[in-house]
């Protein structure tokens, strides 16, 4: 939330590549009239989750890890919740042939790339014009991937689920909890039509869950609920948002804290709600001054690691940012007024930033899709060149310290909303990483924020979390608005 002020069947006949292709063409064309349409929010719960995305912005298949169990954080200690199950594609086999592949970690772009999905997992990756077998014709799908790219699935390292954003996002976070239980259903259609396969919740309303009735952050019981669903996003939540009392509004429904005491007995008590993680709020009632120190978020954090739980910490002043890299946060969220000297310990340290950039761009269209004046005014499109300045140039400055930077929209919590993730990856490019760097960030980088070794990665024998876009992104970010296919939810 951006400061008040996303094998073949045995017995079965094989065929050379050129019979399998002419065999197989009516099966194609079947299985591509017989896709469903996305369901209806109404009949979510019980469809399973495709795609079909439309022009510039438009994800994802399960999640909702258990509270008890713990894989590996950021800090290699495990996180609150397991990896989710990847669930069977009712044997359907799909051959995308023929695309053009990137994994986020240079500007090499492989063409000529053909991948074999099977039961939901990549079988294989080879060159177009040397496939493997792909087994019997009978039931294989194929897609003429020609002229797209393999782009591995997005993480959107900090979003607010069960939140629409827009220019009035605060004041929706006080709408009817199933309001916004309703919205994250919206908002998972969204995510997976954008191409992202992971989402980090860093925080959620607290109130009574319309479904299982629980007093939680509601990013909770939709996280469960989410589990095993096919073509819903992975999530990771961080329950609600932790901030010193008179900081937040009351319609947000935070958890405050009075004193350090209390702050560290709420912390503890998000975790027992079976939250993933921790967000400490460290902007506070004070601008100019951290709301807690760097050794009362340092008994969070022990605590926190302790039980397998990563915290980050939502900083946009400096104050707040220096106590949370001191008191040894594995995060950073927008971190809009880093200095050299933070950043340089950020890198030493291994803490990351998750940029935000993205929201000032949303601002600035609000200066000319809104009245309001904290946009339209001259005032208000002033502060925004002023923060956007400010924010800019901390990212410059932890790149060149070498931060580990992964990409967030704060879609919800912020202005922005859950198909946007693209935006922050042109943000990046335009404050100096290269579009490469920038799909890193928005890919793998992500992935290793939240310790999943698959999240952000396309490999064999992993899980069919990739995307295709029209276009190249290592060179021309604005290729991943265009999203044609999503493999985990064809």
């Amino acid at each position: 939330m951006p400061p008040l002020a996303p094998a073949a069947s045995p017995g079965l006949p094989t065929l050379s590549r050129r019979a399998l292709l002419a065999g197989s063409a009516a099966f194609a064309v079947a299985a591509c009239a017989e896709r469903l349409p996305l369901p209806s929010p109404s009949t979510a719960a019980s469809a399973p989750l495709t795609a079909e995305p439309e022009g510039k912005p438009s994800a994802a298949a399960t999640a909702a890890p258990s509270a008890s169990a713990s894989p590996a954080g950021p800090t290699g200690a495990p996180s609150a919740s397991p990896a989710p199950s990847e669930r069977p594609a009712f044997g359907r086999r799909i051959l995308y042939r023929d695309g053009a592949m990137t994994d986020g970690r240079s500007d090499d772009l492989r063409v000529g790339v053909s991948v074999l999905v099977e039961d939901g997992r990549i079988r294989w990756i080879r060159p177009s014009d040397d496939e493997a077998e792909a087994g019997p014709a009978g039931g294989l799908e194929i897609v003429d991937a020609s002229g797209a790219t393999f782009v591995p699935g997005m993480v959107d390292a900090h979003s607010h689920v069960v939140l629409p954003g827009g220019a009035h996002w605060i004041e929706r976070a006080d709408d009817p909890p199933a309001a916004l239980v309703e919205v994250a259903e919206r908002n998972a259609r969204l995510l997976t039509g954008a191409g992202v396969r992971w989402a980090r919740d860093v925080g959620a309303p607290r109130e009574a869950d319309p479904t299982d009735g629980r007093v939680r952050a509601l990013s909770l019981g939709v996280r469960d609920r989410w589990r095993d669903r096919p073509g819903y996003p992975h999530i990771r939540a961080a329950g609600t948002w932790l901030d010193k009392a008179g900081t937040l509004p009351p319609a947000v429904h935070t958890v405050s804290a009075e004193t350090a005491d209390e702050l560290l007995a709420e912390a503890t008590r998000q975790l027992d709600d079976g939250a993933d993680l921790l967000k400490l709020y460290l902007d506070g009632p004070d601008r100019d001054d951290s709301p807690w120190t760097a050794r009362e978020v340092r008994r969070v954090v022990d605590m926190a690691h302790a039980r397998g739980a990563p915290v980050t910490a939502h900083s946009s002043r400096l104050p707040g940012a220096r106590a949370g890299v001191l008191g040894g946060v594995d995060a950073i969220e927008h971190g809009m007024e880093l200095d050299a000297a933070l950043c340089r310990e950020m890198a030493r340290r291994g803490t990351f930033l998750v940029s935000t950039l993205c929201i000032f761009d949303s601002w600035r269209s609000f200066g000319r899709t809104t009245k309001l004046v904290r946009f339209a005014s001259g005032d208000g499109r002033r502060a925004t060149e002023a923060r956007a300045e400010r924010a800019v140039e901390s990212v410059q400055l932890a790149h060149a310290a070498g931060v580990a930077i992964a990409t967030g929209t704060d879609f919800g919590g912020g202005s922005t909303r859950a198909n946007q993730l693209a935006w922050e990856v042109e943000a990046l490019v335009r404050a100096g990483l290269e579009p490469w760097q920038a799909l890193g960030a928005a890919t793998w980088r992500g992935g290793e924020l939240l310790g999943e070794p698959d999240a952000g990665v396309i490999r064999e024998g992993g899980p069919a979390d990739f995307f295709l876009v029209h276009g190249d992104p290592t060179s021309d970010p604005s290729a991943l608005w265009r999203v044609w296919r999503v493999a985990w939810a064809d």
